[in-house]
């Protein structure tokens, strides 16, 4: 079990995610402003997507954990201990929103919607953004791979019938804080 760390998180979040996600949307913005990419303040869509895809994921998450202890050759992945006071639970919220933020902006809204497209169809692109999305999830051990895979691909399918990316990015950052909460 790796212990919480409040100064490594916060390292993370200011060292890796926020210029993370100011290259991807810089890039964006390069190709076309916020009203084109049809993105504004949060809406009735993107409370609707969330709403369907926190208890998605959590489903997802859920079966998997209720399976992994029946194939006890596989390795589990590493396990992150939760925060241990309010400073803490405030920094690890924090970082689960801007890393679900994050990984929503690259590996849904800008790979799926990319102005013009890559000329691939709508399943090749769902595919290669999860396996993309798997294999950064690959240090979390084969668990991890297989919740990324089946995470990527409903997150995908939700961003593409609502286009939402608040709803979908909250919901993974949510989801995120309960996986620390309950210490998996």
């Amino acid at each position: 079990m790796i212990t919480f760390s409040v100064n490594r998180e916060l390292a993370r979040i200011f060292l890796y995610n926020i210029p993370s996600f100011a290259l991807i949307w810089y890039l964006m913005l390069q190709k076309k402003n916020l009203r084109a990419w049809g993105l504004g303040f949060p809406g009735r869509k993107d409370f609707f997507s969330l709403l369907v895809t926190f208890p998605g994921l959590v489903l997802i998450g859920l079966a998997i954990s209720l399976i992994s202890p029946l194939f006890t050759d596989l390795p589990p992945g590493p396990g992150i201990g939760a925060p241990e006071n309010f400073a803490g639970w405030a920094v690890m919220l924090f970082a689960c929103i801007s890393t679900g933020y994050l990984e929503e902006s690259f590996f849904r809204f800008y790979l799926l919607a990319i102005p013009g497209g890559p000329g691939m169809k709508p399943g090749r692109l769902v595919f290669v953004s999860t396996l993309l999305f798997s294999l950064c999830h690959a240090y979390e051990g084969p668990w991890g791979i297989l919740n990324a895979v089946l995470a990527g691909t409903f997150l995908a399918q939700v961003f593409l019938h609502h286009r939402s990316l608040h709803g979908i990015a909250l919901a993974h950052g949510f989801y995120n804080a309960v996986v620390y909460a309950l210490g998996v």
